[in-house]
């Protein structure tokens, strides 16, 4: 064999040699971690870099590799050292570089664990349009203003003749005002992203003797969920670890104003195959206020606690632990199943996506607790906030329950959570976020259910 034709060959098994390693699970590993990694400092993250992988961290960095036989049999530990950056490197064979992974050490932090329920009240930014209604008219026909102009279900009214509205009732009070002075009724409307301009005449209504667009709408929602977290030092919290969206259009709300208050769980409706369950509950004296609503996130509400709740089990508050210190196995949830009494029940971490950017299903969980299966059937609606624990840490959230299984759901990680809340900086580039939405697979856990009436405008 000439020697061209023995390079050509040994060529093409390096290539095939190279091919066939790209499939191996040991590839996968490493191809599979995420491009940015947190790290909280006093943690110790552990990755799987067996021959014929290498790693290695620049010098002055905010890591150190600990492991004598790095890059051949043994796990790599990281541990930080300093806060701050570093940057990761593999390569193959201490040769070829494949990857790189940004590492972020972040300092320590103590939350308190929640698991209380309760009750929120959050007013949008401006009324939401949840229907239309036409306007019985004196020639026995009907009408609809509103909907000729374009107006559609889901849109916002943030102001009427540039008037900012935050009420129903004030929405109708200004389009009666504007009939009987046989004025147009001038519109800001936002739709998603946008806002449009409409201009439109009110029409008089036989049936209400009102003069009327041919809308129904809503400024607010209610219902029942759960505390995740507070931090001690600055009151903040954060819960529910979902968006809350109107009922009927399903779209986000944009927060103006919110409280939350106590809630006692009355009862329990089981979960089902097909039907998922959903704890009933009552607020406890409206009035005391526990604290303010400042941000609806796709992680969920963050505010400021100007009261602390009561029943605490970790009342001195317990670390946090940063989605790279997550195992599968065991874990344990804190809710409440009846009155105000914070329980933990035992779950399994059956799945684990770690992620570089917010989104959500971080965590696929089931409930094997006997107990909590046998009081609730698994995970039901009302549940989602619930906070997650794994080795005496805060690792997530409840935000999800399959609607095919009720024991199993998905969390989402804490690290996105602390971002939400403000109490960990945010990345300086990041990738559009995605919302949760339903499907016929699984359903948010603690969706909340509108108490409010909407009203004809």
């Amino acid at each position: 064999m000439s020697g061209i034709s023995r390079r050509s060959a040994f060529g093409l098994l390096l290539a095939a040699l190279i091919v066939a390693f790209c499939f191996s699970p040991r590839f996968r590993d490493i191809y599979q971690l995420p491009p940015h990694m947190r790290i909280i400092e006093g943690e110790t993250a552990s990755l799987n870099v067996a021959f014929p992988w290498t790693m290695t961290v620049n010098q002055d960095q905010a890591v150190k590799i600990n492991s004598p036989r790095a890059g051949f049999s043994r796990p790599v530990s990281l541990e930080p050292v300093s806060l701050g950056k570093a940057t990761l490197e593999f390569r193959l064979l201490g040769v070829i570089p494949v990857r790189t992974v940004q590492v972020d050490v972040l300092p320590s932090l103590k939350l308190v664990p929640g698991g209380h329920s309760i009750g929120v009240v959050l007013h949008s930014q401006g009324v939401i349009i949840v229907g239309h209604s036409p306007v019985a008219g004196a020639d026995g026909h009907s009408r609809s203003p509103a909907k000729e102009a374009g107006i559609a279900i889901g849109d916002v009214i943030l102001s009427i003749n540039g008037v900012p509205v935050q009420s129903d009732s004030q929405v109708a009070e200004i389009i009666d005002a504007s009939g009987r002075e046989n004025r147009t009724v001038d519109l800001l409307v936002k739709r998603g992203a946008a806002n449009i301009e409409l201009s439109l005449r009110p029409a008089f209504c036989q049936d209400t003797r009102r003069y009327r667009i041919g809308l129904f709408v809503r400024d607010s929602a209610a219902g029942v969920g759960t505390l995740t977290f507070y931090e001690p030092q600055t009151n903040t919290y954060g819960a529910l670890g979902h968006i809350i969206t109107d009922s009927d259009t399903n779209q986000p709300i944009d927060c103006h104003q919110g409280k939350i208050v106590l809630a006692t769980v009355s009862g329990i409706q089981h979960g089902r195959r097909g039907q998922p369950g959903e704890k009933i509950g009552v607020f406890i004296e409206e009035d005391q206020v526990l604290g303010n609503i400042e941000k609806n996130t796709p992680f969920g509400i963050y505010g400021q606690l100007s009261a602390y709740p009561p029943q605490q089990i970790f009342g001195d508050g317990i670390p946090v632990a940063s989605m790279s210190q997550v195992q599968l196995g065991a874990a344990e949830l804190l809710t409440v199943v009846d009155g105000q009494t914070i329980e933990r029940f035992t779950i399994e971490i059956q799945k684990i996506n770690l992620q570089e950017s917010p989104e959500g299903k971080g965590l696929v969980i089931k409930v094997n607790d006997a107990r909590l299966l046998d009081r609730t059937g698994g995970i039901v609606q009302g549940m989602s906030g619930s906070p997650i624990l794994q080795n005496g840490k805060i690792i997530g959230a409840v935000t999800h329950v399959f609607v095919h299984d009720p024991t199993r759901g998905y969390g989402c990680f804490v690290d996105w959570m602390l971002m939400e809340s403000g109490l960990v900086p945010r990345r300086e580039k990041q990738t559009a976020r995605k919302l949760f939405t339903l499907s016929g697979c699984f359903s948010y856990s603690g969706s909340l259910k509108i108490k409010f009436l909407p009203i004809s405008a």
